[in-house]
């Protein structure tokens, strides 16, 4: 590979652009070639972003031997099928978040990653940036945790497009979206990194005329505390996430982009921690997945966040009654 990842790209949207944004301050990877079912939207991307290649066929993409490695950004339930088919066919894939549509398709993500030997890692652009580790570094300031909240509450501009009969995939369960998967999975994937799996949930949603889950709320409960994890794409919150203890309480910014911590002890003194972080944040998981693939490190960490925040959105979804066709014989 000489030292750098060439990669390709499925899709064309704004997480693509947001993507690629971060990999042009990436020196480990160089962007070699787009893939899109249209012809004509394939070729503007290419010439836009200054690279001849473009496929409207992912067996195109999948055998040009020049292609190391490739970023899914599809609909959510297109994932496990093209990222499976592209490690087959040996490249390594960073697939965008939700991984899958449920833990069943994550297992056959993995095992296909392990088969052939490739770098398979979930693009949860907010746990690879720094904020996470600031937030595990001063945890203990905090002593013996007892409640989490972590919220995530952002209104759509899709919405007001659905309210007028436009639904677009962010709003199609047969696309295995909705509010948890699209939004809500941000607080789900935090919780189990910082505290792992809880002993049992409960789980409510909001529903829309569609079927579409608009906003929900998950409780975790935890032997020694308690979760809550609260998400929309039809209303806003303006309060902080927080994590409190019986010595203080950590406010978060923003459970998506960690940028200020603030801690607030019981004797009255605050401490304001600032996170220096890249606009284009997606530069951190860019690198971090050309680290490995470049230095064949493990993505051990990864897979098991990803296997528990997969679990737990599935045992949500079952409480709250969301099934999506790619859930048939399980949920």
């Amino acid at each position: 590979m000489n030292g750098k990842i060439r990669i390709g790209t499925i899709g064309t949207g704004k997480i693509v652009r947001r993507f690629l944004a971060g990999v042009a301050k990436c020196p480990l990877i160089e962007y070699q070639a787009v893939y899109s079912r249209s012809e004509e939207k394939a070729k503007n991307f290419a010439a836009e972003y200054g690279v001849e290649k473009y496929y409207t066929t992912l067996e195109g993409l999948a055998q040009d031997p020049d292609i190391d490695g490739v970023y899914i950004a599809s609909p959510n339930f297109l994932h496990c099928e093209q990222a499976v088919f592209l490690m087959e066919h040996g490249k390594h894939v960073l697939v965008e978040k939700p991984v899958a549509s449920n833990e069943r398709e994550l297992e056959r993500m993995q095992q296909a990653a392990q088969r052939n030997h490739v770098v398979f890692l979930e693009a949860m652009r907010s746990i690879f940036a720094p904020g996470y580790q600031v937030i595990q570094e001063n945890l203990p300031k905090l002593g013996q945790i007892r409640r989490v909240t972590l919220q995530y509450c952002q209104y759509s501009s899709r919405y007001d497009n659905f309210k007028k009969g436009i639904i677009e995939n962010a709003f199609k369960p047969e696309l295995s979206n909705g509010a948890l998967m699209d939004i809500g999975v941000y607080c789900v994937y935090a919780l189990v990194m910082l505290f792992g799996m809880p002993d049992r949930i409960q789980a409510q949603g909001v529903f829309l005329e569609n079927g579409v889950d608009g906003a929900g709320t998950i409780i975790g409960i935890y032997p020694d505390k308690q979760a809550e994890l609260i998400y929309s794409k039809i209303t806003d919150s303006s309060s902080p996430s927080q994590i409190q203890g019986e010595k203080a309480n950590m406010l978060i910014s923003e459970v998506g982009r960690v940028q200020e911590l603030t801690i607030c002890y019981r004797n009255g003194e605050t401490e304001q921690i600032s996170i220096d972080l890249d606009p284009d944040d997606m530069v951190y998981e860019a690198g971090i997945w050309a680290d490995c693939i470049l230095n064949h490190k493990e993505t051990k960490a990864y897979d098991q966040y990803s296997r528990m925040e997969m679990k737990l959105m599935d045992e949500a979804r079952k409480l709250m009654g969301i099934c999506f066709p790619a859930d048939q014989g399980i949920l």
